[in-house]
């Protein structure tokens, strides 16, 4: 975006928050409840823009005025009047640095609790250890961070690995540092199960979905085919005694959950359900916007190892993201749930991207 098409925008946007301005001190405005919300939820997520347009120009007005004054100026009121004109040139590009910043289209998930599961892909039994090693890094993560994580579902394998695991991670900024997570995960090390010490590679698959409401996913009842069975494996002596697993099948797209852990048919509803909106919510998702396909598409792959977007290589202590060309030679460290850096790095390139397209949106 070329800095006239920024102020030319920007302008426009102080005209919008002036109009509501005014809209929220007339009476009918105030009458109507929805147009009361609309408008003050537009008119407060424009204020912080506003706010750093009138600074920047009262900075540039202050500027002119001393460069008026400089004319008849004299001794120490000239040199301040120079400092006062070095001072704001030397602030503007932040200043207009910062514009750019707020006109960054929001994600409008931010503030969302995330949905995530794990799967192991290639590599057999290593797989799923894998899909383990995974799951508990972005536990320690989670932790580190102060998020909520709980277990909907998983089933281990024969050597203690994870099948499949889906966990639900609850906390403010969740979906912001995680969002990026998605996507066939590849590790290059020697499994437990080699005996010639060999170094093999496998990979496990990662989803991320925001959390969604009822509201902001309409179920049909009468599209779901909703199945119930006895729970089997590890559980208490409630297994294999009641019937309380759920499968929920969305008849229209095929989408099917699978919920076991707990112990009432109910609660595995509930969870199977809350699941099922997620990935109904990014399916939708996906056929609305062709670039936020083209992001999802990429969390979906069939765990191949050229579709890879990260390799863990415990010989070299390395962790590359494919996707950003970023390697840190601290694996441990992330694998111990220190994934800040990484997260780090994929915002810095994501804002990057946006500031080079250039998106004059600032809703």
């Amino acid at each position: 975006m070329s800095a006239q098409t920024m102020f030319d925008r920007l302008a426009q946007i102080v005209d919008e928050y002036d109009t509501l301005e005014r809209q929220l001190s007339d009476p009918e405005v105030l009458a109507d409840p929805d147009r009361l919300r609309t408008a003050s939820k537009r008119y407060n997520a424009l204020g912080p823009v506003v706010a750093a347009v009138n600074h920047y120009t009262s900075r540039r007005a202050d500027a002119e005025a001393a460069r008026e004054m400089l004319d008849g100026s004299s001794g120490d009121e000239r040199q301040m009047l120079v400092d006062e004109i070095d001072a704001v040139t030397a602030e503007l590009p932040g200043l207009e640095a910062d514009l750019r910043e707020l006109m960054l289209p929001k994600d409008p998930h931010d503030g969302r609790n995330v949905i995530m599961e794990i799967r192991g892909a290639e590599g057999g039994e290593e797989a799923n250890l894998f899909a383990r090693d995974l799951f508990e890094m972005y536990a320690a993560y989670a932790s580190s961070n102060k998020w909520t994580v709980e277990t909907l579902s998983s089933t281990t394998s024969e050597m203690g690995g994870l099948n499949d695991i889906t966990f639900e991670v609850r906390g403010d900024t969740a979906w912001r540092s995680l969002k990026f997570e998605g996507g066939p995960h590849r590790v290059q090390r020697v499994p437990v199960t080699e005996s010639q010490g060999r170094i093999h590679t496998s990979s496990a698959t990662v989803t991320v979905l925001p959390e969604v409401d009822e509201v902001d996913v309409e179920v049909d009842e009468r599209d779901l085919q909703i199945d119930v069975y006895r729970s089997s494996g590890a559980g208490g002596q409630h297994v294999n005694t009641t019937d309380s697993a759920v499968r929920i099948t969305h008849v229209p797209t095929g989408v099917v959950v699978t919920m076991q852990d707990e112990r009432s048919q109910l609660q595995n509803r509930n969870r199977a359900m809350q699941v099922l909106r997620a990935r109904l919510f990014e399916r939708a998702e996906q056929e609305r916007a062709d670039e936020l396909s083209a992001e999802r598409r990429s969390q979906v792959g069939g765990g191949g190892r050229s579709e890879k977007i990260r390799t863990y290589n415990y010989k070299e202590n390395r962790l590359t993201d494919h996707r950003i060309g970023f390697t840190v030679y601290r694996l441990a460290d992330v694998l111990a749930g220190d994934l800040s850096s990484v997260v780090d790095a994929l915002t810095s390139d994501e804002r990057s991207r946006l500031l080079a397209e250039g998106s004059p949106d600032a809703s």
